[in-house]
């Protein structure tokens, strides 16, 4: 529907602030609180609300919004671990705007997030800053997004111009938010209801991310036909799309939300450029605690299959129960190439970004318009610069490196809605594999995405894996991108020193919650996992492998008490271990193995916690409340994850520590 031209509140209508006390938002819930803005300081309201929150991953097994929505913010637990929502609590509440502090929507991609308050009634959403992904999510389904003082306002009795609410956006983003989302948007836009802004910049230097754009951009949107095409943060631009794909967990709304707008009969612009994978669910059935959703589960799977019968789309299901791999490693393994743009409907979609592709995740509703349509429309994002020099030490990991990044730079909201560009002469010591982690992680950072230079050794690593010629890979050398020397970087560049890095640790409830593993208490663990797409590839499984055999050779075991699992991140870095002999090492030493998929970094497989109590170290990429399993989880390198399934407590990996 599309928005008035001013926006007040509804008379009889509420207004839920989620504040840091779990008994003011219960008492809201239940009618007995109603609170004004000037009467809540912007510090008592919760930051850093994530996606796992508003929709935890049982709630995401359901594909229609109405259902999702039943249990709104079902992963929002008090400190004894209770619900603070119950089922219909925001439905059956009678809200129409909803509250937060800072950030809000960190994390996943999911677009269930938007959804589950949309579909309680939700118009407008407040806080002082979100995530970019989710506020893209919100853009697409046409919610209002404002800062607190025009809360304030509205709860005045002002009628506020729906252009305040327009204002911090570009053009196309403003006509689709006014127009109620963007499936209203693309229906005005084929009638010719509606007029694109055309892009009239000067010459100028570009980032990486603005020319991989430039390149991609569809005709007929300069001012000047005959002018170079350039591109500043802020233009609102059409761009083809090279690449996508889908997993379990989101292509049934995919093809739920196809079906409801084009018809039965819909049809995808161009089938072979995306792909459907079966990787987050796989193991989800083994879980103790998500042996109750099997059916729905099922389900997703079924319509999964249905989708891409239906679209002839590229088919990575499993296949006698084991998956090709986690959707981001095969896709960079298979497909990604330098300077490709590619969507996804998962958050980790960023780590394409280390072959040089510029990528990132996008919600349901706007996967589904672009694989539709091939293209898709795009706010150019700001950059931010890391100049990287030296080269690590023999047990630091990227891993360790974005974990500083994210405790120096991200906490400050540096990195916040830009693409996180790395370069410098240090990049060159670090490999295809490394450089994956960094991207991998600017999600992480709440970055629009993360994207690395391109080298010989990207050159020479996609020929290996896809076993190219050199007249192959021609191509991709002449399509990689570089940033112009004087080019412009919003959030400014950074100098990290890899050799000063040390093993670093993110602690329970935020990856931005990070310290020195040599500055942590003695921390005993009861669980040490190994894998997903952040630490499932090839060199993540060299670092396990160093530190267990440093552990046999000195006559150790893994402590006593302690379950170590190691996931693969694909077919191939499983058949690569074998191969090594890592397997019989792992196996020799009671390590528990698992074929490639996402498993316990969402709460759906071998590895996740069973009680509170139990403390987790994990290589995975996030540690928010209840992300895999009630206990407490942090994070770490690959190599720190091994010595601590040793050691029996977080312990930074020193070569010949366990003689």
């Amino acid at each position: 529907m599309r928005h008035p031209d001013f926006i007040t509140l509804a008379s009889g209508k509420r207004i839920l602030f989620l504040t840091k006390d779990p008994e003011l938002i219960r008492a809201q819930l239940a009618g007995k609180l109603n609170l004004k803005m000037r009467d809540v300081r912007v510090e008592d309201l919760l930051d850093d609300i994530n996606t796992d929150v508003m929709t935890p991953a049982w709630v995401c097994f359901r594909y229609r919004p109405q259902d999702i929505a039943l249990d709104a913010y079902a992963g929002l637990l008090d400190e004894k671990g209770e619900r603070v929502f119950g089922t219909r609590a925001l439905m059956d509440g009678n809200f129409e705007a909803i509250v937060s502090g800072h950030r809000k929507g960190t994390g996943s991609s999911r677009e269930t997030a938007v959804q589950c308050e949309k579909w309680c009634g939700i118009r407008i959403v407040i806080a002082a800053s979100f995530a970019p992904i989710h506020e893209r999510n919100n853009i697409q389904q046409g919610q209002l997004m404002a800062g607190h003082a025009i809360l304030e306002r509205l709860q005045n009795g002002e009628r506020v111009p729906v252009g305040e609410f327009l204002k911090p956006y570009d053009p196309i983003s403003q006509i689709v938010l006014r127009e109620g989302g963007l499936f209203p948007f693309t229906k005005a836009l084929a009638a010719g209801k509606i007029q694109l802004p055309k892009i009239n910049n000067s010459a100028r230097p570009m980032t990486m991310a603005e020319k991989v754009l430039v390149n991609h951009l569809l005709p007929g949107q300069l001012a000047d036909a005959g002018a170079k095409a350039c591109l500043k943060p802020g233009d609102s631009v059409l761009v083809g799309v090279d690449s996508g794909y889908s997993h379990e967990f989101t292509t049934a709304q995919v093809h739920y939300f196809l079906g409801q707008e084009y018809g039965a009969d819909y049809k995808l612009k161009n089938p072979g450029n995306f792909a459907v994978f079966e990787d987050h669910l796989l193991y989800a059935d083994g879980v103790a605690k998500m042996m109750k959703f099997a059916a729905q589960i099922q389900t997703l799977r079924d319509l999964q299959k249905e989708f891409q019968r239906h679209t002839g789309c590229r088919d990575y299901s499993a296949v006698g129960g084991i998956s090709p791999g986690i959707c981001h490693q095969v896709a960079r393994e298979q497909f990604v190439n330098p300077g490709d743009f590619v969507q996804a409907t998962d958050s980790h979609t960023c780590m394409g970004g280390g072959s040089n592709a510029l990528s990132w995740g996008v919600g349901a509703t706007e996967y589904a318009g672009l694989a539709h349509a091939g293209h898709t429309f795009v706010r150019v994002p700001g950059s931010i610069r890391f100049e990287l020099f030296g080269k690590l030490r023999p047990n630091v990991m990227a891993k360790d490196v974005i974990l500083h990044i994210l405790d120096k730079y991200a906490r400050n909201e540096d990195t916040l809605d830009r693409v996180m560009e790395f370069g410098g002469p240090g990049l060159l010591n670090l490999t295809m594999d490394e450089r994956a982690t960094l991207t991998n992680m600017a999600t992480e950072c709440s970055a629009a995405g993360g994207v690395c230079e391109a080298d010989e050794r990207t050159f020479e690593w996609i020929a290996n894996m896809r076993k190219l010629s050199p007249a192959q890979i021609e191509p991709m050398k002449r399509r990689a991108v570089r940033p112009d020397a004087d080019a412009h970087y919003d959030g400014g560049v950074h100098r990290i020193e890899l050799d000063a890095i040390e093993p670093r640790v993110a602690e329970p409830g935020d990856p931005t919650y990070g310290k020195l593993i040599s500055q942590l208490p003695d921390t005993k663990i009861d669980i040490a996992y190994g894998g997903s797409c952040t630490a499932g590839k090839f060199d993540d499984i060299d670092a396990y492998a160093t530190v267990i055999a440093d552990a046999e050779r000195a006559g150790r075991r893994l402590a006593p008490g302690v379950h170590f699992y190691i996931q693969y991140g694909s077919e191939t870095v499983e058949r690569y271990a074998k191969e090594k002999g890592y397997t019989q090492m792992f196996e020799r030493m009671g390590v528990k193995l698992i074929h490639p998929g996402c498993g316990a970094c969402i709460g759906c497989g071998p590895g996740v916690s069973e009680t509170r109590e139990q403390v987790t170290v994990s290589a995975i990429n996030r540690n928010f409340q209840g992300r895999s399993g009630p206990g407490k989880l942090y994070l770490a390198s690959p190599m720190s994850v091994a010595a601590s399934a040793v050691k029996g407590r977080i312990s930074e990996y020193r070569e010949g520590m366990f003689r």
